[in-house]
């Protein structure tokens, strides 16, 4: 089996726990990129956030690929859309409405802002505003546009409203949007077809690249669309059970290179078992 392109989440695998690119995954995604592969990193952030990594590790070009949000989004990493699954204002509003009802801070994040109707800014929203180098934007529902592109909306709060949160989404909104928790204080809502395996088979599928020369590294609940659909499916030893049930195989956790083992085993070096 020849592997194509690697699709690798960035925070709890590409990023160890300082939340950094340790130099031995750097030089072997390096390595991959030499070797005509593919690497797509595949993130909750917006492509502001994941910017700073495709620097590092030299991934650049019009022929290079993220896919950004969770899955609402794949782009070059110049900015050029390819696939996008945005919400709509209604959803805005309905969600908007539900999270005042519930009493947990909300936002939605575009390519360019941060938006959230709460002046009282949860601590965690300027944090992920840090994060994802989103500036903050407070505005009222009379006060926000209706024609933004809204790739995501958040539920974000302390772990322990989240964990209410969680267990109180109505069906209506699993109906609807995809839903799913991709930290403890973070609960996503997006377009139903947006997820990062669905995206990741549009990008392979424009690419002319089948899902059995794909491999994919993850972490987390956000990270198993893409590990399912890959050919060659990979859980982070730090990965959740759930991730870790489905995989094809299990590397070593983020604080000891796993991604870098991951990929020297299986697709520089890819034998079969």
């Amino acid at each position: 089996m020849t592997i194509k392109l690697i699709a690798i989440d960035i925070d709890g695998t590409l990023l160890n726990n300082d939340h950094r690119i340790t130099p031995g995954t750097k030089a072997t995604i390096q390595a991959a990129l030499a070797a005509n592969i593919k690497v797509v990193l595949c993130s909750g952030r917006p492509l502001t956030g994941v910017t700073p990594f495709l620097h590092e590790l030299g991934i650049s070009g019009p022929d290079q690929y993220a896919i950004t949000f969770n899955g609402s989004m794949a782009q070059t990493v110049t900015g050029n859309v390819l696939v996008q699954h945005a919400l709509s204002y209604t959803d805005y509003i309905d969600l908007e409405a539900w999270a005042r009802k519930q009493a947990v801070h909300f936002q939605v994040e575009t390519p360019e802002r941060l938006y959230t109707a709460n002046p009282d800014i949860s601590w965690e929203t300027v944090v992920e505003s840090h994060l994802v180098h989103l500036p903050i934007a407070i505005r009222t529902l009379d006060e926000m546009p209706t024609d933004l592109i809204m790739p995501t909306a958040m539920f974000i709060d302390e772990k322990a409203v989240i964990d209410r949160v969680i267990t109180a989404i109505p069906q209506d909104f699993h109906d609807r949007f995809y839903v799913v928790r991709t930290s403890p204080k973070f609960i996503e809502v997006m377009n139903k077809n947006a997820s990062k395996g669905k995206t990741l088979h549009e990008l392979a599928t424009r690419l002319q690249v089948n899902a059995d020369e794909i491999m994919a590294i993850g972490d987390q609940g956000n990270d198993l669309p893409m590990i399912q659909y890959a050919g060659v499916g990979i859980a982070m030893g730090n990965a959740s059970d759930p991730v870790k049930e489905i995989a094809d195989h299990i590397t070593l956790p983020n604080t000891e290179d796993g991604v870098a083992a991951a990929i020297n085993r299986y697709a520089l070096n890819y034998s079969e078992e």
